[in-house]
């Protein structure tokens, strides 16, 4: 059950969280006076500030959307591989810093992308079949769209990353965590400025609790457009974590087989998980099919595996959703942020940095400070906040973390 409720809204707002900042508290009870809303809103105990709406949020409507609601980081999620191998294999001679090493000279970080010959062929396939544009991606600058192409299979910086773990029972795993990259960006950047422009057209802009929360209804031709280019994004951020797994997993099929043989990926997948956090999907809830919109939340229906990570020096987890009907079925998407990036570094030191990832083998520079794991919420408190949502199946800690 949720812990608490939020009074004195037009729609209900059940809070697994144990606190809410109270910037995140107002953009919620903005939320939550928005006519086109579905029965409540849900609020994951990661839950943050973010643009709009909060990280940590789950909402529907029967016969709307809300760009900024969704975020800029369409398709954002996690992919996890479980290696038929334990952590004392690549903890032998050297093995795993070398594999970092591997990892950093093979995907693309931060601001980094591939060169056009650089590309692999299953990006190119992937590129070639999901060219079809919707009305915006037609007119998208061919400088953009090239750029989307040589960024398939690339991390990103921020809180993204890529990690080898070890779980319960010693047995090693790759997880990482990405998105859509620019063309995401740009294509959400789009909608939430015409969302805006549409309610202004309307005079029902200023009406809005809040501007960034312009939606289109069903009734508009913005919205079919938007869900394209929604749909788009999201399949790209999931090519795009696959493409990077891919070439992960043969770097590390060198170092255990002594070659990078494609064969070998299906010999060093033992189980696979997958999700998205920042997306949405048509769904069946309270018996009227809607659009659920996660915000930094994953689904987490009844028996559905799902990743829920820590901050880069603490645990992740690997669970099994509850169905639980008051969460839409969903649960957090991670630790969630309790501070700002400039406060991190503002707060700490390249020294509490390398204290507080101590055992990890990671970058320990300023320019990841302000990912240090103390940025974070605690993780068990998170987990333990949301008892009735999922149950933990692995519990994963890092060996390795690469970031950009």
């Amino acid at each position: 059950m949720p812990q608490r409720l939020l009074e004195h809204t037009s729609f209900p707002v059940q809070v697994w969280a144990p606190a809410v900042e109270e910037q995140a508290e107002r953009q919620l009870r903005n939320l939550a006076r928005l006519p086109i809303l579905f029965h409540h809103v849900a609020v994951m105990p990661d839950v943050h500030w973010g643009l709009g709406a909060t990280v940590g949020s789950v909402l529907a409507s029967a016969h709307a959307v809300i760009p900024a609601a969704v975020g800029v980081d369409i398709g954002c999620g996690m992919c996890a591989v479980r290696l038929p191998f334990t952590r004392s294999w690549l903890e032998e001679e050297g093995r795993l810093h070398r594999i970092r090493e591997a990892i950093e000279r093979t995907i693309p970080v931060g601001f980094e992308q591939y060169r056009p010959g650089q590309v692999s062929p299953e990006a190119e396939a992937w590129a070639r079949e999901h060219v079809q544009p919707g009305r915006l991606r037609a007119a998208l600058k061919a400088a953009l769209l090239e750029k989307a192409r040589l960024q398939l299979g690339t991390l990103g910086g921020g809180n993204h990353f890529i990690e080898v773990c070890h779980d319960e029972t010693g047995r090693a795993w790759v997880l990482l965590h990405s998105g859509s990259r620019h063309i995401g960006k740009a294509l959400a950047d789009h909608h939430i400025r015409l969302a805006r422009s549409l309610m202004q057209r309307k005079g029902e802009l200023d009406a809005l609790p809040d501007r960034e929360l312009a939606y289109f209804l069903r009734s508009d031709p913005e919205f079919d457009d938007y869900l394209a280019d929604l749909f788009w994004a999201q399949a790209y951020a999931q090519f795009n974590r696959d493409e990077m797994m891919r070439r992960i997993l043969l770097e590390i099929a060198y170092y255990r087989f002594g070659d990078k043989d494609q064969r070998r990926l299906a010999a060093l997948t033992t189980e696979r998980v997958d999700c998205h956090h920042n997306y949405v999907a048509r769904e069946l809830h309270f018996g009227q099919r809607v659009y659920v919109t996660r915000k930094g939340a994953v689904s987490a229906r009844k028996g559905e595996p799902g990743i829920i990570p820590g901050s880069m020096g603490a645990r992740s987890y690997v669970v099994v959703g509850k169905g639980n009907p008051d969460s839409f079925h969903s649960c957090a998407h991670g630790a969630g942020r309790q501070m700002s990036r400039h406060e991190a570094k503002r707060r700490y030191s390249v020294q509490d940095l390398a204290v507080q990832t101590e055992g990890v083998d990671c970058r320990k520079d300023k320019g990841v400070l302000d990912e240090i794991p103390k940025a974070y919420k605690d993780i068990d408190e998170v987990m333990a906040a949301q008892a009735d949502l999922v149950e933990v199946r692995h519990t994963l800690k890092q060996l390795l973390c690469v970031k950009g």
